[in-house]
């Protein structure tokens, strides 16, 4: 009924690349990246995949698996690495949004991701560093239900002047009554986006911000860096995600949330997933959204992960965008805030299984089969909670 009544679910626009991804053998054996790579060493591997990446590639596509209908927005060099992204965009007929620019070239990114490790991404921004609103297909955005943009971090145009381009793309596309969401990257602290004060960016983007899902590293850094800064010399291993203390959380979400916000999702990897929420109403309704306000007014809640099978896990590249992508689609389809938490957990979990999350991803219906007959805790906070032992418990 509502659904039909725009074009699209979804425009995803923002970050395009190409990923080189070298197939690591899953011999159970990886601990940690810096015990792997080492001077001198010799590492043999299964094979090199190239395949589209970044947002528009990974949550788009994610979401088109997840049948819903999908304009992708983003640019590519006129070189060798735009020629593969384009074949692959148009081999699925979303095309129509990606341009073409010979002032720079193709984005390309090289992901280490060995099973059972956190990846290191090496980046070339390329072209990405002269995305801007020029590019962006406001009349076929405005026919979509939801927009959804990411990461800011990767793309300087959009950064630049504490993010006042970001700000004016969301304020259009608000008032075109499309709703927004926005996804984000880590900075890197030794670029041009390194020096960017991202609490005064976030000021000035997150009024006109419906739904923000970053993920737990990227939130503490944006939003809390004193306390980022201070917690990060004292982790050792990716499993420091697990010792966050979740009043530290809280207080991140508490922030989105009083920056008018009325969604955030916070992906902490293998320590779950966080949903936060404030006063729907301004966004029930918009662009055919039928969420009831019951069951998304104020929530707070947790959902643990999904148990991986470790012997199945090939990567974890491409797990937030995928877990965002599942979200989203629930969301779309007027899932409870529950309900949602538990798709996006399982499309991240399923996504650890996948050598191409392009043609490996489990579909919406095989994804709901196995919410049915996995159990998983969905955990509703109560006022006074603030510890990772509380939560546990």
């Amino acid at each position: 009924m509502a659904e039909t009544m725009k074009k699209y679910d979804i425009a995803v626009a923002g970050y395009t690349c190409v990923d080189l991804i070298p197939e690591f053998k899953n011999t159970g054996s990886y601990s940690s990246i810096s015990d792997l790579f080492k001077p001198g060493k010799l590492i043999e591997i299964d094979g090199l995949r190239v395949v589209p990446g970044g947002v528009v590639a990974n949550t788009g596509m994610a979401m088109r698996k997840f049948n819903r209908k999908v304009f992708l927005n983003g640019l590519v060099g006129d070189d060798f690495m735009g020629m593969i992204a384009k074949d692959w965009f148009g081999k699925y007929n979303v095309s129509a949004g990606i341009k073409t620019t010979k002032q720079a070239g193709t984005a390309c990114s090289i992901v280490i991701a060995p099973p059972g490790t956190d990846r290191i991404f090496l980046e070339s921004p390329g072209c990405n560093t002269i995305f801007d609103t020029s590019f962006i297909n406001f009349d076929e955005i405005s026919q979509s239900r939801l927009f959804h943009f990411g990461y800011p971090p990767l793309l300087k145009q959009f950064f630049l002047d504490n993010g006042s381009q970001t700000a004016d793309l969301f304020s259009r596309i608000q008032r075109s009554g499309v709703v927004t969401s926005l996804d984000f990257s880590l900075p890197d602290p030794e670029g041009e986006s390194g020096k960017i004060h991202w609490p005064e960016f976030m000021r000035n983007v997150l009024p006109f911000t419906d739904i923000f899902v970053p993920s737990l590293e990227e939130v503490l850094q944006i939003m809390l860096p004193g306390k980022y800064t201070e917690i990060k010399s004292a982790w050792e291993n990716p499993e420091t995600y697990n010792q966050i203390l979740v009043g530290l959380i809280r207080e991140a979400g508490k922030m989105i949330i009083d920056s008018g916000v009325k969604i955030v999702l916070i992906k902490a990897g293998g320590a779950g997933i966080y949903l936060l929420t404030g006063d729907i109403s301004a966004i029930e309704g918009k662009s055919n959204l039928d969420l009831p306000e019951d069951g998304w007014n104020f929530q707070e809640l947790w959902c643990k992960a999904y148990h991986a099978d470790t012997a199945r896990i090939v990567n974890s590249n491409g797990a937030g965008d995928v877990a965002v992508a599942a979200f989203l689609s629930a969301i779309l389809g007027a899932e409870t805030a529950e309900s949602s938490l538990k798709y996006a957990a399982m499309a991240g979990r399923n996504t650890l299984y996948c050598h191409n999350i392009h043609s490996d991803l489990p579909g919406w219906q095989e994804m709901t089969r196995g919410i049915f007959s996995e159990s998983n805790e969905i955990i509703h906070f109560k006022p006074g909670l603030e510890t990772d032992d509380d939560l546990r418990s």
